[in-house]
C-alpha cells in the first residue's frame, strides 16, 4: 500500500476545505518563534509561542519512536523527503503542548507500544529490527482488520497518522510535494478574437495598452 500517496489524496480533500495546521524534532525539539511582532502575530500568540518552544514534554526515547513512526507512515521517496525530513517529529511534541488533551493519548499510545513489543520481540519499539517495526504497525495500522485487543494501539496509531499527514503536508516539503501553488496573479489576455468578430465589435487601442495585453 502507498501510504504517502493515500495520506496526500486526503490532505488534498482538508487543504480544499480550509484544514490546515502546525510544527518537531528528534531529540532536542526546537521550534523557531521570531523574537518580535510580526504581522501573522499578535503579542499575546507570540508570548504563548516563546513559553511552548521553551517547553519540553516527551523524553528522547519518546521522541526516537516519534521520529520512526512519522517515517514509517510518510517514508522518503523519489519525490521529497520523509516526516522527520519536514520537521514532523518537532510538530507532534508542539501539538503535545499546544494541545494538552492529546498529552495522554500520545504518551500512552508510547507506552502501550513498547509493551507490546516487548512481549513480543524482548525490546522497545525503537529497539527493534526494522521487519518487526513493520510487523507491530501492521497489527494498528488498519482499523478494519486490527484485533479487539488491539484497539488502544489503533486509537493511538490513528491519532499519529493525523498528526504525521498534517504536519507533513502542511510543512515546506509537505506543499512542494502536493504541488500546491497558492493564490497567483492571473493574466487576462482579453475576449478571445472570434467572439468579438462574432458580434462585430472590437477593443480600442487604449483598452489593448492599459487592460487586456501584458508583457511576458
Amino acid at each position: 500500500m502507498d501510504r504517502r500517496k493515500y495520506l496526500k489524496t486526503l490532505t488534498v480533500g482538508s487543504i480544499g476545505a480550509g484544514l490546515l495546521i502546525q510544527s518537531c524534532e528528534p531529540e532536542k525539539p526546537v521550534v523557531e518563534v521570531p523574537k518580535t511582532f510580526t504581522i501573522d502575530r499578535t503579542p499575546d500568540e507570540l508570548a504563548h509561542e516563546l513559553k511552548l518552544a521553551s517547553e519540553t514534554f516527551f523524553d528522547e526515547h519518546e521522541m526516537k519512536t516519534i521520529t520512526i513512526l512519522s517515517d514509517i507512515i510518510i517514508p522518503k521517496d523519489g519525490t521529497s523527503g520523509s516526516a522527520s525530513d519536514a520537521g514532523v517529529p518537532a510538530f507532534i511534541e508542539f501539538i503535545a503542548k499546544d494541545m494538552p488533551r492529546h498529552q495522554i493519548p500520545l504518551r500512552g499510545g508510547l507506552k502501550w507500544l513498547d509493551i507490546q513489543c516487548m512481549k513480543r520481540y524482548n525490546a522497545d519499539f525503537a529497539s527493534c529490527n526494522a521487519t518487526q517495526q513493520i510487523e507491530m504497525v501492521d497489527e494498528i495500522a488498519y482499523p478494519e482488520k486490527a484485533k479487539p485487543e488491539l484497539q488502544q494501539g489503533v486509537a493511538f496509531f490513528n491519532l499519529m497518522r493525523d498528526l504525521t499527514a498534517c504536519g507533513f503536508f502542511t510543512s515546506e516539503i509537505g506543499i512542494k510535494d502536493l504541488g500546491y501553488a497558492g493564490n497567483k496573479p492571473n493574466q487576462w489576455d482579453g475576449v478571445p478574437q472570434e467572439v468579438l468578430d462574432q458580434y462585430g465589435v472590437a477593443y480600442d487601442e487604449r483598452t489593448l495598452a492599459e487592460s487586456v495585453k501584458f508583457d511576458a
